[in-house]
């Protein structure tokens, strides 16, 4: 039986520290703005008046560039996690340790710094499922991630209509019963879907107290709005959405990391071409949903988050563009610097997201600074840009004196069972 023992620096794709330290900056564009604005703020911009000036600049570029892809690269990269575990013939046990200490991670991330935002628990979960795919081809991860992306689609879909003739149809049930005629049952549930879904797409006074409770409370009192908050999260957005949002990128970069893609293997003309169309699909399709946004007036059917169809189509292409890019400037040797300082933020990835959910307690609850729908949106942008170089400097004077971030290194010490040594010319144990 091998040796189970966790990557040591030297052994690490540099390429891949690069981009994951690229998606964990890039996620702080759009996690900004949940952790500053309510909620309903992140896709659209009519909530916090957001529709001129500089902060509708800012809108348009994020929406364009950002929404989603951040977040799709990330998720890639965890696939590639499971295909690397599988490639060094780790134990099962510790892969499922791994997992259960990364969903403890992701609890805390939730419910003790108050962050309903965390993909850590979505990714635990999928990825304790998808370890039986870690050595299937790259054909059929491919078909399995298109399969989930074709239900999200559906799914998507469905909400869609439902936004768009839902209000039609409720209209008139409610019209006959308020007139005195017998409406079918089917009818009668149909005004209650509606009722229900636009309670969430335009949430009742008692969920805005309860989402400024979170940020304007005592700890105490923000604990348990928070808590509310994730059990709904918990109860229909991760069984419907995020764990098989996670497990379509997941699925993709396993695939992807089989064919050479994150390592750098691919031809530069490949690469190229590649970013040449994810580029072009990817701004193709997100411009055309940010029209429909803007031309709409910010219907909710275009602003609700789970309602556009094309929408992962447009951001994964964005995704593999991104990474395109990034392989390209490793291949010609190009920004040497840049990249190197984006590794080293990559190489603590875990430790410099939950530091992100510790900067939003910091900064936006009132038992810190109290800064929660305080700031304009383009304001909040500077924010994000101290926020980087807090996390490029912390990670770059870190890994300068340890081998492993943080947090990484208790993951790993709880993951094999042994204290992992922390200084850089420590032998491996």
């Amino acid at each position: 039986m091998p040796h189970s023992a966790p990557t040591i620096p030297s052994d690490r794709i540099q390429a891949l520290d690069t981009v994951r330290g690229f998606a964990l900056l890039g996620i702080l564009l759009m996690n900004i703005l949940a952790f500053g604005l309510p909620s309903r703020a992140y896709f659209d911009p009519s909530v916090d008046g957001a529709l001129s000036g500089a902060d509708f600049g800012v809108f348009f570029v994020v929406d364009l560039l950002v929404e989603g892809v951040m977040r799709a690269v990330f998720s890639m990269l965890f696939g590639v996690g499971i295909a690397l575990v599988a490639s060094r013939e780790t134990r099962v046990g510790i892969y499922y340790r791994r997992q259960c200490l990364l969903l403890g991670i992701g609890l805390v991330d939730t419910f003790v710094l108050l962050w309903t935002g965390d993909i850590l628990v979505s990714y635990a979960l999928a990825g304790m499922v998808l370890y039986v795919c870690r050595n299937w081809r790259p054909r059929n991860l491919g078909i399995a991630a298109g399969c989930i992306f074709a239900y999200l689609a559906i799914v998507y879909a469905t909400i869609f209509l439902v936004l768009s003739w839902g209000p039609v149809q409720a209209t008139a049930v409610q019209t006959r019963i308020e007139a005195g005629q017998a409406v079918s049952a089917e009818d009668r549930a149909r005004l209650d879907a509606w009722v229900e879904l636009q309670a969430a797409v335009h949430p009742p006074e008692s969920i805005r107290a309860r989402e400024a409770l979170k940020f304007e409370g005592s700890y105490r009192q923000s604990f348990v709005a928070n808590a509310e908050e994730a059990g709904e999260m918990y109860t229909l957005v991760l069984p419907v959405f995020a764990i098989w949002d996670a497990a379509a990128c997941m699925l993709l970069g396993m695939a992807l990391y089989k064919t050479g893609f994150f390592q750098g293997l691919y031809s530069l003309r490949r690469y190229t071409l590649v970013a040449i169309l994810g580029f072009a699909c990817g701004l193709t399709v997100n411009g055309f949903e940010l029209a429909m946004k803007i031309g709409s007036g910010y219907a909710p059917q275009w602003v609700s988050g789970a309602s556009v169809f094309t929408s992962d189509l447009g951001r994964v292409s964005m995704a593999l563009g991104f990474v395109c890019v990034a392989m390209i400037a490793w291949q010609c040797d190009w920004f040497a610097r840049p990249r190197r300082v984006l590794a080293a933020v990559g190489r603590m990835a875990l430790t410099n997201y939950i530091l992100q959910s510790v900067f939003g307690l910091v900064i936006f609850h009132d038992f810190g600074l109290g800064l929660w729908n305080e700031l304009a949106r383009h304001q909040l942008y500077y924010i994000v840009l101290a926020e980087w170089a807090v996390l490029i400097w912390f990670s770059s004077w870190w890994l300068g004196r340890y081998r492993f971030g943080p947090l990484e290194w208790l993951w790993r010490s709880l993951t094999y069972g042994r204290m992992m040594h922390r200084t850089r010319d420590s032998a491996q144990l």
